[in-house]
């Protein structure tokens, strides 16, 4: 599926945004944990509809399997409590240890997929511009924009300096004392070219008046269309009708 011609795709970043709450909200409205495991199936529906399951699939299960598993054998294991379930030795699996851990994970879960849907399906460059239309200062939607690009600029200048190694004939694959032999060496490039390149930036964005006192313009344009209100009307309405569910339960 096109990503760029999916309805979900098309929806307006605040929007899009609105659909991540919704689903933290509605995770911890609905009582019990099977609806807030299920939010990453749901994710993962809605990351398919919006052309990035493949994308949302392979970062969410690497992202969340680890802490999870992590995050359930601890508290399972040393969460206090006196209904023992199986013990060998030191170690026991405790009732209220197993239920803690089930909750904590799902939200865990939950929270995390929805989020990860949210960065997977829109662009940092509408984000950050329907950030500076709702009112928020260019420096402050700037800060925001370098944050989330740091990391993935970090990756590909990493990507670059390890092919630079290769190319020289040093070791960069295999077992992990090689890797980390090969690794040691680029963080000295890595942290001087990152220095360079946020001089670079500050010198473009002044070249562009980016401080100066005065009202900005832009020509990239983005705008809601009729599917923004309805989908946030349903999603009011929705959350709602849980509201109004959980307070009769």
């Amino acid at each position: 599926m096109n990503n760029e011609r999916s309805l979900l795709s098309r929806l307006y970043p605040t929007t899009k945004f609105m659909i991540t709450i919704a689903l933290c909200l509605a995770a911890f409205i609905v009582p019990g944990y099977g609806f807030s495991y299920a939010v990453l199936p749901i994710c993962m529906v809605l990351a398919y509809f919006a052309g990035s399951f493949k994308e949302f699939s392979n970062l969410a299960i690497k992202a969340l399997l680890m802490i999870v598993v992590f995050i359930f054998i601890l508290q399972s294991f040393f969460y206090p409590g006196n209904d023992i379930l199986w013990s060998w030795s030191i170690f026991s699996i405790k009732r209220e240890g197993l239920e803690f851990a089930l909750f904590l994970t799902s939200k865990i879960v939950a929270v995390a997929s929805a989020f990860i849907l949210f960065f997977r399906i829109t662009k940092v460059k509408d984000l950050v511009h329907s950030l500076e239309q709702i009112g928020l200062p260019s420096k402050v939607t700037y800060v925001i924009l370098s944050t989330l690009q740091l990391i993935p600029e970090m990756k590909k200048l990493t990507h670059v300096i390890m092919d630079a190694q290769k190319t020289r004939g040093v070791e960069t694959e295999g077992k992990l004392l090689v890797r980390m032999k090969a690794f040691l060496p680029t963080l000295s490039p890595l942290i001087l070219g990152s220095v360079a390149s946020t001089e670079e930036r500050v010198l473009t964005l002044e070249s562009r008046a980016f401080s100066a006192n005065v009202k900005k313009s832009s020509i990239y344009k983005l705008e809601k269309t009729k599917h923004d209100r309805l989908v946030r009307i349903l999603l009011v309405v929705l959350l709602a009708i849980l509201i109004v569910w959980r307070v009769a339960l």
